[in-house]
């Protein structure tokens, strides 16, 4: 059995959960994963045939696969905007929707400092918050979680990636105990989806990521992003800025929500899909 033969394999396990082009990425997570090829070097390496022990991995993986259970869980990592990170059912699987959101931090020019504090609330597995370090060398960052767990793996993917982040265990919709500085940015990627907007979505991730981070409740949709906004009015530098990834269907209650609270230069972006799904904001204390 050679890797060419393999991705057959796991397109045909796997169409009844996937479509072809998820197949193929997931199918390469585990080949960088169990042999270390990156996508040009399993071109190359797909002819020659694998051994009797690698074959089983990939067939080990794969029936937890099939199963439901996600690749990143299956293999315990996963890469976001270039870098690597370990996750768990303790934190959600990064989406490449929050990849776009960093990018728009970092490439938004007006609002970087390079000696600024920021801080990601409701960090998971700190994938915002260390893609921004990592970018942001003299940035002072902060991640808050309200997760222990969670913060233990964000404290590992730190030491992986090789930067400095302050984690903070801490509840938003809570009187918060820590001094907490001025910040220029502050960015969060909280819960939004609703409770009846569960039925749209893929049943791996209802049955294995944590609920915590995904659900709000119908009657209150925008619960942390009022809590989040709250906080960064008191906490924003003048001039400062709020970042946020947010429900797609929600863009223009959030935008009213922000309006309402005394934020201007609000400014609504659509991701790679056309859809409404992150947030910039700006607060001028007066």
């Amino acid at each position: 059995m050679n890797l060419a033969e393999l991705s057959v394999t796991y397109q045909q396990k796997l169409q009844k959960l996937y479509d072809e082009e998820e197949i193929q990425s997931l199918f390469l997570l585990v080949v960088n994963h169990l042999l270390g090829y990156g996508k040009a070097r399993y071109i190359i390496e797909k002819q020659t045939s694998l051994s009797e022990d690698v074959y089983l991995k990939f067939e080990e993986i794969l029936l937890l696969i099939s199963n439901g259970k996600p690749v990143q869980y299956v293999i315990g990592e996963t890469e976001f905007y270039g870098l690597p990170f370990k996750v768990n059912p303790s934190v959600l699987i990064p989406r490449p929707e929050t990849e776009e959101l960093v990018d728009w931090i970092l490439n938004d020019q007006e609002i970087i400092r390079q000696s600024g504090n920021v801080i990601d609330i409701g960090t998971g597995s700190g994938c915002i918050a260390i893609s921004l370090k990592k970018h942001l060398s003299q940035a002072h960052v902060f991640a808050m979680d309200i997760s222990k767990e969670a913060l233990e793996i964000a404290k590992a993917n730190a030491l992986i990636n090789q930067v400095e982040v302050d984690f903070i265990h801490e509840d938003i919709l809570h009187p918060l105990s820590v001094d907490f500085p001025k910040f220029d940015i502050i960015v969060s990627n909280p819960p939004y989806i609703t409770e009846n907007e569960k039925q749209e979505m893929h049943q791996n991730v209802l049955a294995h990521e944590p609920h915590t981070a995904l659900f709000v409740s119908n009657e209150q949709p925008l619960v942390f992003y009022e809590a989040i906004a709250e906080f960064a009015k008191k906490h924003l530098c003048n001039g400062g800025s709020l970042f946020f990834e947010i429900n797609e269907y929600l863009g223009k209650q959030t935008i009213e929500m922000l309006t309402a609270k005394g934020f201007t230069d609000i400014i609504l972006r659509k991701d790679m899909q056309g859809k409404d799904r992150m947030i910039k904001a700006v607060f001028n204390i007066v």
